[in-house]
């Protein structure tokens, strides 16, 4: 089932996107889908959300990150074993994963525009399949950690390439900017899935192809990225878990090709949907 969490009128609310519109459970039960999570309520949703009608269109909602107040954003690095030789600098498969954090604030909705910020022109795109917990768990064995996962969304994980190399050992600045990434559409409940190890993500620019990759190339596989954090991090319902992006991005092009007001940017993975988001310069400035 299809989860979202949207605005109507000026109204944020949520509910399950269906083939013929919106069902507004924010407006029958109140709360919203962070909350639910937190509950562990989402089962018992799906079952009231069946058979209902559709309240709204869907041309008729704006999309908001499916998740408003994630505890933590945890973005994994040079996932893909063809992005990591990509880099061209002759080192080995890493023994662990790459990790850097985000803010909710850096991230807009399916079909809200990415900004630009004034502060730079080197705005990338990287297209990436994302877990949301579902269930609390530390030290998560591999072997139970998809038990801990609520379902799978979409990021466009939005990177300024020249604020990455601001620090020594961070990437933080670069990948922090206001909307400069997106998620979304929705949150597909985990129920939808039977194998993760052979979905596909592809990142297309005004309709050209830049990023395709399986999941079956994945250094890390998703069961191990939910055991490795839950080492150290308390994973939390509605904590977000980006798994990485191909190989592609618009640095490793030559000259680059970086993101411009009035390009266009679709992240595709089968079975979750399209994510897109057009590009303007930053409009508070």
């Amino acid at each position: 089932m299809r989860f979202l969490t949207f605005s109507l009128n000026d109204r944020p609310s949520w509910g399950v996107a269906t083939d013929n519109g919106v069902i507004d459970l924010g407006a029958r039960f109140g709360s919203d889908l962070h909350q639910v999570l937190k509950d562990q309520a989402l089962e018992s949703m799906m079952e009231r959300a069946a058979g209902l009608d559709a309240d709204v269109d869907l041309a008729d909602i704006g999309y908001l990150p499916p998740i408003s107040t994630p505890e933590k954003i945890a973005c994994i690095g040079v996932n893909y074993a063809n992005r990591n030789a990509e880099y061209k600098d002759n080192s080995a498969e890493p023994e662990w994963p790459s990790l850097f954090m985000r803010t909710i604030d850096s991230f807009t909705g399916h079909g809200e525009p990415l900004w630009r910020p004034p502060e730079s022109e080197q705005l990338d795109y990287e297209g990436e399949i994302v877990m949301v917990i579902g269930k609390s768990g530390h030290r998560i064995p591999e072997a139970e950690a998809m038990g801990h996962v609520a379902g799978l969304t979409i990021m466009n994980e939005g990177t300024l390439r020249d604020w990455v190399r601001h620090a020594k050992f961070n990437v933080t600045q670069g990948k922090n900017f206001v909307h400069s990434g997106s998620l979304g559409p929705w949150l597909v409940s985990a129920d939808e899935f039977n194998d993760y190890g052979t979905m596909t993500v592809t990142t297309r620019v005004n309709g050209e192809q830049r990023q395709h990759d399986t999941t079956a190339n994945l250094m890390f596989p998703f069961p191990y990225l939910i055991s490795y954090l839950s080492t150290f991090y308390i994973l939390k319902p509605g904590d977000i878990i980006s798994t990485g992006t191909p190989l592609g991005a618009g640095a490793r092009f030559d000259p680059p090709k970086y993101l411009v007001p009035g390009d266009v940017v679709e992240v595709e993975v089968p079975g979750i949907g399209v994510l897109t988001n057009g590009v303007i310069d930053d409009p508070t400035v």
